[in-house]
């Protein structure tokens, strides 16, 4: 018997990949190039097929976001309603037998340090004399630094364990190996869908139409590197070597109901950071550090709004592209099991955590990091967002490029 050429989808309203999440991703299936799809429970709907638009037929989320806000409501409401009934047979996919791709073309890329939990706990801990953990900036602006585009990566891509220039206290003088405090920063990751134009700043009232969606971002930080390299122009090195995404963006659209208020911010920020509600996100992360869990970062207790990063990166006028990307900085939270560095949840690695029946500070060779979050959704729903995984492997070589 022929089956039916299409078929209805049963997926409860509750499951984290539910009618009320509809992630975008690139997947492919083996022999076949990378098209975009949907997650809707444990199934990857392909976008063109199901839809009957060719932008989705291609390897990137790019064209497809470049069509801007509207555009997004229009199709976002259009998936939910076809998947409400009988779907194309050939577009529907097993998760577990397609594999994923970086979702977008990564134009730009910006991370930012907007949580005052982990800024000061790094205050405390790179300057324990001073009494005031934060930078006297530190609440008058988004502090960032530009990162490297070409080194986001995604999730299952193994982490080459990055070597460089390090000098500890005691060392007459630098020198050059593998890094020995490889380190994580659990943080969300902000897509710019369109861009604005050099010299027209966005307004934080009008961010969310250039924002598209968000993935979680683990920056894998090189702590010795980068303790020799940041003054006085910042990090480079100690960052650059790798960051990993999650394959599915959540679209911001999705996430109405995670939003609540930022925390209080004094003093009152200029104009230009100013919003008539400033509005964060109800986000809950998990750290899993070899298979355990050790961190769970709540990005609810995040200083700066994704609004306001985004006003602040473009108003001295520079130019954002469809497929920027800019990071929050490392999410955590006032307890010890909210911070999402080890750097912070080891104390500088004087205060070791036991993970998997060892004393661990920082990571080694073979380890592996897991970040995972959920939002609510409508009606008590959760919304997921995936995983962003990585594993450190060896570096390349020891001491001699």
């Amino acid at each position: 018997m022929t089956p039916s050429p299409t078929l209805r989808l049963d997926v409860p309203q509750d499951d984290l990949f539910g009618i009320h999440n509809l992630p975008y991703g690139v997947y492919s299936l083996p022999g076949r190039a990378p098209r975009v799809g949907t997650r809707y429970g444990e199934h990857v709907v392909d976008l063109a097929t199901l839809l009957g638009d060719q932008v989705f037929a291609g390897p990137s989320l790019n064209p497809f976001m470049a069509q801007g806000h509207d555009r997004w409501v229009q199709v976002r409401s259009a998936i939910a309603a076809a998947l409400r009934g009988e779907v194309p047979r050939a577009a529907v996919h097993s998760a577990a037998e397609v594999t994923l791709h970086l979702p977008f073309d990564v134009a730009d890329y910006v991370d930012f340090y907007a949580s005052e939990h982990h800024a000061a706990n790094l205050g405390r801990l790179f300057r324990p004399d001073n009494p005031e953990p934060l930078m006297p900036n530190w609440k008058h602006l988004p502090v960032g630094y530009h990162g490297r585009a070409a080194s986001v990566v995604v999730s299952g891509t193994d982490i080459v364990r990055p070597a460089g220039q390090r000098k500890g206290p005691s060392d007459p003088a630098p020198v050059f190996g593998p890094s020995v405090r490889l380190d994580i920063e659990a943080e969300l990751g902000f897509v710019v869908g369109t861009g604005n134009a050099l010299g027209e700043p966005v307004a934080a009232g009008h961010a969310e139409r250039h924002l598209f969606g968000v993935v979680l971002f683990n920056d894998w930080s090189a702590r010795d590197i980068q303790a020799w390299e940041y003054v006085p122009l910042g990090p480079n090195l100690g960052k650059s070597f790798a960051s990993t995404v999650s394959p599915w963006v959540v679209p911001l659209l999705a996430l109405t109901e995670a939003r609540v208020r930022t925390p209080v911010q004094e003093p009152e920020v200029l104009p230009y950071l100013a919003l008539d509600v400033p509005w964060g996100l109800d986000i809950d992360l998990e750290v899993e550090w070899n298979g355990e869990v050790v961190s769970r970062p709540p990005y609810a207790a995040m200083y700066w709004s994704p609004a306001q990063m985004l006003a602040h990166l473009t108003v001295n006028g520079a130019p954002t592209r469809t497929g920027d990307l800019f990071a929050s900085g490392t999410v955590s939270g006032p307890a010890k099991d909210q911070r999402g560095a080890f750097i912070e949840l080891t104390w500088g690695g004087a205060e070791p955590v036991t993970v998997a029946g060892e004393l661990r500070t920082f990571l080694e060779d073979g380890d592996e990091v897991v970040l995972r979050a959920t939002a609510p959704g409508p009606g008590g729903t959760r919304i997921g967002f995936g995983e962003a995984r990585g594993r450190v492997v060896p570096a390349r070589h020891g001491g001699e490029v």
